[in-house]
């Protein structure tokens, strides 16, 4: 559900007591702890109990399993999911009362208010890029606030509420919600269609980053990646209108540029050449070349603030990562296991390059839930060629979210567009198949990286445990 935002930009002390509809969710929850950090009482309540709805009652909040009509009449505010549907009955009820509806980005706009915002936006790469950023700035003895959609490896947490001026926020462009703030500085990752149930075109979605930049403070700066058509636009853009703007990437008119990118397993090195001028060699601890982009967005915006290239670089070469974005399971029979959020064709084709490097002499073997009906029935030819990449792929059903199925957009829609031999390719419905099916097919030496942005992560899991029972069986019979 789109809640409409508010005419008038509202302030933390007018919200009242704050309800969250759907608080176990990553944009929510974050925005309902600096709430609490700030002495707002809060509530909330999601379908199911979770590690995030018991921190939340560990910091003061009220937080339900299930929706109810009750939860809403004591509050004065309530915040609702895009995946919330219209006939939650908290939203009805609150409806009903009058209360106070927000989206996510009215309820994160109001917790920004008086900081100095930089935004982080683009189509792949927000989530990791806002990590990267927050953790070099912490590195440089910053305690700013934060609020990423993901929780960080090394603290376990996706939003903090810091005593300096600095706020670091993902900016979701998927309902529009980006369009909400305005940000002293900005960071566009790429632009690539997407979230057509909601734009309806690429043009339109196009035209919303445009008037993104627009809302920057013409005293900030946007920090976009010139590699990548739609953001490098972008740069173009700002300078019309006298924005201060740096184009980060690979390419030769990059002003700030990423040379001699090397992958060896786990990690990316490169080396930063600001103009013509060398700055020295950054070495991660995460694969990929598009996270070697989100490290040189984030480098840039960290140099524009003012903060030096020696610790900004020391920052980034302590990023344990982000949960969910090629994140390591374990290890079981001689495989390695890691999951991922990727659900757009981008995103599998750099998750599954990633994957590749890791695996070395071994084979990768993805399981892919698509995300949402919508998205699977626009980009299904293009998610199959990008699953290409692998040696033997699992598709699962759909993670439908707030849509409904429709007929012939599925997991075999999918699984068609598949450049593999069947043999090497399975639509499998059955959830319960699935662990198995994959321990099955996983060799020792091979990565197994399970896909998408749905419940698909509590699969890397039990693939571990069949692995071990199978490890064990192997042991006993030898």
């Amino acid at each position: 559900m789109i809640v409409p935002v508010p005419t008038e930009r509202l302030p933390l002390d007018r919200l009242g007591r704050v309800h969250f509809v759907g608080v176990g969710g990553a944009g929510l929850s974050g925005i309902a702890q600096i709430m609490l950090a700030r002495g707002v009482r809060v509530s909330g309540s999601d379908a199911q109990d979770s590690p995030v709805l018991a921190v939340l009652r560990t910091l003061g909040a009220t937080c339900w399993v299930g929706h109810d009509a009750s939860h809403v009449r004591d509050v004065d505010t309530v915040v609702v999911s895009t995946a919330v549907r219209a006939s939650n009955p908290e939203v009805v009820e609150a409806q009903r009362l009058g209360r106070l509806l927000l989206p996510r980005s009215a309820a994160l706009d109001a917790v920004m208010q008086g900081r100095k915002v930089i935004a982080v936006a683009g189509t792949h790469g927000k989530t990791t890029t806002t990590s990267l950023l927050t953790v070099a700035l912490q590195h440089c003895g910053v305690d700013l606030s934060y609020a990423i959609g993901g929780d960080l490896t090394g603290s376990g947490s996706n939003a903090h509420d810091g005593g300096g001026e600095l706020f670091v926020a993902e900016a979701d462009e998927s309902d529009g919600a980006f369009l909400v703030y305005s940000p002293f500085g900005a960071v566009v990752t790429n632009v690539e269609a997407d979230h057509l149930d909601n734009y309806g075109t690429t043009a339109a979605y196009d035209a919303a980053f445009d008037r993104f930049v627009e809302r920057i403070d013409p005293d900030g700066f946007l920090v976009t990646c010139v590699d990548d058509p739609g953001a490098a636009r972008l740069r173009g853009l700002a300078r019309s209108r006298a924005l201060d703007a740096i184009g980060f990437g690979t390419v030769q008119d990059a002003d700030l540029r990423a040379e001699s990118i090397r992958f060896a397993g786990t990690t990316s090195r490169f080396t930063v050449v600001d103009g013509g001028r060398r700055l020295g060699e950054v070495s991660l601890r995460i694969p990929g070349r598009h996270y070697v982009l989100d490290a040189v967005g984030a480098l840039a915006a960290g140099l524009r603030l003012g903060f030096s290239f020696a610790e900004l670089r020391d920052g980034l070469e302590q990023f344990a990562g982000t949960r969910r974005r090629m994140e390591f399971k374990g290890t079981a029979g001689g495989v390695r296991v890691y999951d991922s959020y990727a659900h757009h064709p981008t995103e599998i084709r750099g998750d599954l390059l990633a994957a590749r490097s890791i695996a070395g002499d071994g084979r990768v073997v993805v399981c892919f839930q698509p995300h949402m009906v919508s998205r699977t029935r626009i980009f299904a030819a293009e998610m199959g060629e990008a699953l290409g990449l692998a040696d033997e792929v699992v598709v699962m059903d759909i993670y439908v979210a707030r849509e409904d199925p429709e007929p012939g957009v599925d997991a075999v829609l999918v699984a068609s567009q598949v450049p593999l031999p069947d043999g090497n390719v399975t639509a499998e419905s059955s959830w319960s198949k699935i662990p198995q099916l994959l321990a099955d097919k996983a060799k020792p030496g091979d990565v197994v990286i399970t896909l998408g942005a749905g419940d698909v992560t509590l699969i890397g899991p039990e693939v571990l445990a069949a692995l071990d029972k199978a490890d064990d069986r192997g042991m006993r019979d030898g």
